[in-house]
């Protein structure tokens, strides 16, 4: 590979489980070794490589031949202890075929959610990529619940790639890439190649997922593509068996639906508040609050908020949204819900007449917020 054609230092790569297995019901080996062939090649021209994996639960399905088990989260939670042993065991094989070592991280939601323990992924990370290791994520299913799930690997991946301050998130799937039609059923849908914004229009072309082995659709990719983006990072839809394809990404030519990066990026703080915490709440607000919110880049005062939905503390995060449900901002509360309920609609002033206290004049100051 031509170090002069490669335009990036740090890529994540995600798989899905229909790349792993190609299809079928169980991991596609020889397909595998070769999307390891290309990781390896960029790893020896100097570009770092992260790989968010999926597969875990179709390699223990497999391992234990297929048993026949209640549809439980308990029975998903076996399959993946199973099978995440042995996935994390292909790729440690395969890898070495190239002189490469691997070091794994199972993440979940809580691990996002804390700022230390964010941190401390970040360190990891950063740590296995100094010493020429490529680190392998995926969600560690086999303890994590709905509630600290992150749900998909195509979001997790855009965490990782916000973690280890990555420049290129590969997103391959069993798609060419995003169309503008469903192309399971209109002939004449289109690849669309160039994205500069993702809108309620783009969202609408996004199906489900199409093998049903896997938990993310084009939907989930979309969402994980907005999320890279207002990082800085660039983001590529496409297919895991195009030929060369993750190598042809990297070397920027013209292959799947490329995402482009917003030109003023998120700080680090802004990014975690994006990336990591779930939101604990809603706040509904006034169009004139979300005026200044959206376009005049203000902080959220009390005055704009016409009721609170949902229990959270201070310090949780919450949406910020309006009358029919839209969400408009994310960003942490600087009072919990049970004393914003007590100061919505009343003026900044009065704050400390009505609660005995205050934490500052804003509800959600500017420097916490994410608008969306």
């Amino acid at each position: 590979m031509n170090l002069s054609e490669i335009g990036y230092r740090r890529v994540v790569v995600k798989l899905g489980t229909s790349v792993l297995t190609s299809g079928s019901l169980k991991l596609d080996r020889a397909h595998m070794v070769e999307l390891a062939r290309q990781m390896a090649c960029l790893m020896k021209a100097g570009v770092e490589v992260v790989l968010c994996t999926s597969g875990a639960i179709a390699a223990g399905k497999e391992h234990l031949s297929y048993p026949k088990l209640p549809d439980t989260i308990a029975s998903k939670q076996l399959l993946a202890a199973v099978g995440q042993s042995q996935l994390i065991l292909a790729w440690s094989q395969l890898f070495s075929i190239y002189d490469l070592h691997v070091g794994q991280l199972l993440l979940t939601r809580a691990d996002l959610h804390d700022r230390e323990r964010y941190l401390n992924a970040r360190d990891s990370l950063n740590a296995l990529l100094n010493n020429g290791i490529i680190p392998i994520i995926n969600e560690n299913d086999a303890v994590a619940t709905a509630e600290i799930k992150v749900g998909d690997n195509d979001n997790l991946s855009a965490r990782a790639a916000l973690l280890c301050d990555a420049d290129l998130l590969i997103l391959l799937t069993d798609q060419k890439g995003l169309f503008d039609a469903d192309p399971r059923k209109n002939p004449d849908a289109k690849l669309i190649t160039e994205v500069e914004k993702i809108d309620d229009s783009l969202r609408m072309l996004a199906g489900g997922a199409v093998s049903g082995l896997g938990t993310g659709g084009m939907a989930t990719k979309l969402e994980a593509a907005d999320i890279a983006r207002r990082a800085g990072i660039e983001v590529v839809i496409a297919s895991g068996h195009h030929k060369d394809v993750i190598q042809n990404v990297v070397c920027k030519k013209p292959v799947g639906t490329h995402f482009t990066a917003l030109e003023h990026p998120l700080e680090s703080r802004k990014q975690w508040i994006l990336a990591g915490p779930k939101a604990r709440g809603q706040v509904e607000l006034d169009v004139g609050a979300i005026t200044a919110v959206t376009e005049k880049g203000r902080s959220l005062l009390s005055k704009g908020i016409i009721k609170v939905n949902g229990e959270f503390l201070r310090g949780d995060t919450i949406e910020l949204i309006d009358a029919k449900g839209k969400v408009y901002a994310k960003g942490m509360s600087r009072y919990g819900s049970i004393d914003v309920d007590k100061i919505a609609g009343k003026h900044s002033d009065s704050i400390e007449e009505v609660l005995g206290y205050d934490y500052g004049d804003a509800v959600v100051h500017r420097n916490d917020m994410v608008v969306l």
